[in-house]
């Protein structure tokens, strides 16, 4: 373990306990949503209505002791809603700079898709370079910074699909699911005794986060693996049934990934194991699947997991 793995891998459990009594029975969720943060990424939540994307999103929000803005993205959202706007001031004789809520540490972007392509693509530059350009003025976005998105699933009505240049800027994607009928009674005995505004604690701060970041980054990856990574994406790329492969930005976020898991799990070195479980949430939505394939009902998890199962494993 490194030298100050164990007191960060105590404000990590203090982090996942601190949601886990808002969202029940999503742990591994959790663990996966704080692997995207250490690993200085942003994460997209998709699901079905109801199941609880805004709820895990502002719980792990409330939960850090940062600068927090939720922004609801409807049609009528303006880029400038987003990211500021200039505004005439007589006093001064000259335009002042507001910032809107992207200068925030974690932006909880509600139902991101239920808004135009214009707005969604005003987040590309911050999500990117944690900085945004607005008159020619480029202004630095606040350390640590991560967009925290939910979505409806695509078919939904009144929706615009994510393009393929806004969800590779997202480090992992995760599907909440419903929960199981143990945890289900929990959320109703809240109901009963008027609990389930419950308000979580922040138990990290900015400095917590960005230490845990850059202990992230001091995780050791063996080369095997780094070539069992490379081996996984040049599939994706080579693949048959795949018309886009990963990017390297996603190669990147796999390897971010990998270690900010690691260190998640007390460990300084990474595992194989840390690799497959990563591959489906780091790399599902940025593949697309080719047209004869999607007509034969193959997804992208099917593809990746047969990749997964052909792929040598380092011993």
């Amino acid at each position: 373990m490194l030298a100050s793995a164990a007191g960060m891998n105590t404000k990590v459990g203090a982090f996942c306990d601190a949601v886990a009594r808002t969202v029940k029975g999503k742990d591994d969720i959790i663990r996966m949503a704080i692997v995207t943060l250490i690993a200085e990424g942003h994460l997209l939540i998709e699901d079905v209505p109801g199941v609880g994307k805004t709820t895990l999103g502002h719980a792990m929000a409330r939960a850090l002791s940062c600068n927090f803005h939720r922004v609801q993205f409807t049609s009528d959202l303006l880029p400038s809603d987003v990211l500021g706007v200039s505004i005439f001031n007589p006093k001064t004789n000259d335009f002042e700079f507001k910032p809107g809520p992207i200068f925030s540490n974690i932006v909880l972007a509600d139902e991101i898709n239920r808004t135009t392509p214009k707005t969604q693509s005003a987040l590309l530059e911050a999500m990117n370079e944690n900085q945004v350009t607005i008159e020619n003025l480029t202004h630095p976005l606040p350390r640590p910074f991560m967009v925290l998105a939910t979505q409806n699933p695509a078919e939904h009505h009144g929706t615009y699909p994510l393009p393929e240049s806004q969800l590779d800027r997202f480090l992992m994607k995760l599907e909440v699911g419903y929960p199981d009928e143990s945890a289900e009674k929990e959320i109703l005995k809240r109901y009963t005794n008027g609990s389930h505004q419950r308000t979580v604690e922040p138990v990290l701060s900015p400095e917590d986060v960005i230490a845990l970041q850059e202990e992230s980054r001091k995780v050791h990856i063996d080369e095997e693996i780094v070539d069992y990574m490379l081996h996984i994406v040049n599939s994706t790329r080579k693949h048959q049934d795949i018309e886009l492969g990963v990017s390297p930005r996603g190669t990147v976020a796999l390897f971010r990934s990998v270690q900010a898991l690691a260190l998640v799990d007390g460990r300084n070195f990474a595992l194989p194991d840390d690799v497959k479980r990563l591959v489906p949430l780091v790399f599902g939505h940025r593949i697309i699947v080719a047209r004869a394939a999607a007509k034969a009902r193959t997804d992208a998890q099917t593809l990746l997991q047969a990749i997964l199962e052909e792929a040598p494993v380092p011993a």
